[in-house]
């Protein structure tokens, strides 16, 4: 009986040391992949796009904090004549929300004209908004804008599927620790999914007719 028990002791060693190692890799690689991807706004190197992620909307529709800080960061890189559209892509599965809509308005309430905005409505997930910025946007390279936890899984991903992606870390508000790691803990997982897709399932996000932003 007690040569049984070690034995199940065992395989549940193993397999929680497999688990750990299955979540813990992905993000230690993409971490170092992006490792030097990532610039402030400063010294981040001029793109003639600049990808802004959906981050969710408040019950009012409006952009939550998260989001209101990677369209400001966007904006910035604007102004700064580091890129000359800002494509926004996000949710829009039903009328009721709107991401990318949410972020055309506040970008518009910083100043940003509108001609310089360009909305992509099935960015549903990272993998979509990557996929789809070269195949509908004819995106070939472009600077991600989001923050720390999440550009090492963005820059992978848009790098992987054909965009060559620098970073570029959206950091204009303070987050409650709890807030950040919640966030770091969802990327463990996200960034896994991330693995499968690219290197296993890799699934077709929406597509549709081609709407490249630059005709040259």
């Amino acid at each position: 009986m007690r040569k049984i028990l070690a034995f199940v002791r065992r395989i549940f060693f193993i397999a929680g040391i497999v688990g750990f190692l299955g979540l813990a890799l992905p993000r230690l690689f993409t971490s170092l992949y992006a490792w030097q991807k990532i610039y402030t706004v400063e010294n981040a190197p001029a793109e003639r796009v600049a990808i802004i992620f959906g981050a969710g909307l408040r019950r009012d529709g409006t952009p939550t904090t998260i989001l209101r800080d990677r369209v400001k960061t966007g904006a910035r890189l604007y102004f700064e004549g580091k890129t000359e559209k800002l494509l926004m892509s996000g949710d829009n599965q039903v009328v009721e929300y709107n991401e990318p809509e949410a972020m055309r308005q506040y970008a518009l309430s910083l100043g940003i004209p509108d001609e310089a905005i360009v909305l992509d409505y099935a960015g549903r997930r990272t993998y979509d908004t990557c996929y789809r910025a070269k195949a509908i946007f004819g995106v070939k390279s472009a600077l991600l804008v989001t923050q720390s936890f999440h550009l090492p899984r963005a820059l992978f991903l848009c790098n992987t599927l054909g965009v060559k992606a620098a970073g570029v870390e959206a950091n204009n508000f303070n987050y409650l620790k709890r807030s950040l790691f919640l966030w770091n803990l969802r990327e463990q997982f996200a960034t896994v999914t991330a693995f499968v897709d690219v290197f296993f399932e890799k699934p077709l996000p929406i597509l549709g007719k081609a709407e490249p932003i630059f005709l040259d």
